[in-house]
């Protein structure tokens, strides 16, 4: 099933989505919610329901009344996450990443999974991008995979985690590059350079959609993993190219350790971390190893980027500046 938050009539709704199609949910059934916090909050039952209609909407798409994806707007899958973090777990982008900074690889990545905090506020699906002056000093895009937890869980083992994922979708985690590297100096962060944008989208997808897709995760490793291609274009070229299957850490064994002493809640979003030459970061490194007299490229005002993964459709933003001069940067101290 693939679900989609969208407006329609100035009214944000949850809706069924199907080829282009969109039923809203509580239209189909009013027991339903009409967001998907409430939704995901609503446990199996509202789940299962869900499914039974999406059932027979295949069967029968005259059903119910439909309306076009082209006559509303799509927004977040889930607009107002509890929680939104961040893993890391590609392995080939770390590596690479580390190598174009001239530092060796970081044993401790094959140790354990790590994520951080991002803003949850800050959540955004496809549209417009509104970015201030600093975001621009070398502004990026991050192609990700993430999932959305369905049900409470605490200390749960990498082997159960999966029960408590509910969908997919892809994420592009936004980077604004000179303030992350900045502030990480100070050993505390990703803080601003990550904080104004995460975008997810388009659809929220059940992981049976996924099943053809299944495939062993890597030696060593549990849980669920998918053989699903991974592409960004900006301004209609292919910048980026990957596959979900190269994840070295699964999402259940993020969520084993996002869970250890604490609650995961229903709408909490987790992202998968960067794919193997998924962000200009890394592209840029990398070609200036191989060319110092290389160009970087960095997102502009007016680009448009489009991220597409196997079975979790089209995700589509452009960059746009805020009509703003206020700088950050500009406020450091001098030094004494």
């Amino acid at each position: 099933m693939k679900l989609v938050s969208y407006i329609h009539q100035n009214k944000t709704r949850l809706g069924i989505y199907q080829n282009g199609n969109i039923w809203s949910l509580n239209q189909l059934n009013f027991s339903l919610p009409d967001n998907m916090r409430d939704f995901l909050n609503g446990g199996e039952a509202t789940m299962k329901a869900a499914m039974e209609l999406d059932a027979a909407l295949k069967n029968n798409p005259n059903l119910a009344p439909s309306i076009q994806e082209s006559a509303v707007a799509i927004v977040a899958p889930v607009p107002q996450p509890s929680s939104c973090r961040d893993g890391y777990a590609f392995r080939q982008h770390v590596a690479a990443a580390r190598r174009n900074r001239g530092v060796p690889m970081i044993p401790e990545f094959d140790q354990y999974p790590i994520f951080y905090f991002t803003n949850h506020n800050a959540i955004q699906g496809p549209g417009e991008i509104l970015c201030m002056p600093d975001h621009f000093q070398k502004l990026d895009f991050e192609l990700e995979a993430a999932i959305v937890i369905g049900k409470k869980g605490r200390n749960m083992k990498a082997a159960d985690a999966d029960e408590y994922i509910a969908g997919y979708m892809i994420m592009n985690d936004m980077s604004a590059r000179t303030l992350q590297m900045e502030e990480m100096l100070l050993n505390l962060g990703p803080a601003k350079g990550k904080d104004f944008s995460t975008v997810i989208g388009p659809y929220f997808v059940t992981p049976d959609e996924l099943a053809p897709y299944k495939k062993e995760p890597k030696a060593g490793h549990i849980g669920n993993s998918y053989q699903l291609s991974m592409k960004c274009w900006v301004n209609g070229v292919l910048v980026s190219e990957g596959n979900m299957g190269d994840m070295d850490w699964t999402f259940a064994e993020i969520v084993e350790r996002c869970a250890y002493g604490v609650d995961i809640l229903p709408g909490d979003v987790i992202g998968s971390g960067t794919v193997g030459t998924g962000c200009f970061l890394e592209l840029n490194g990398t070609s200036l190893l191989n060319n110092p007299s290389f160009k970087p490229q960095w997102l502009q005002d007016g680009d448009v980027v489009e991220m597409e993964i196997e079975g979790l459709g089209r995700l589509s933003n452009t960059i746009k500046k805020e009509d703003s001069d206020f700088s950050i940067l500009a406020l450091k101290k001098s030094s004494l």
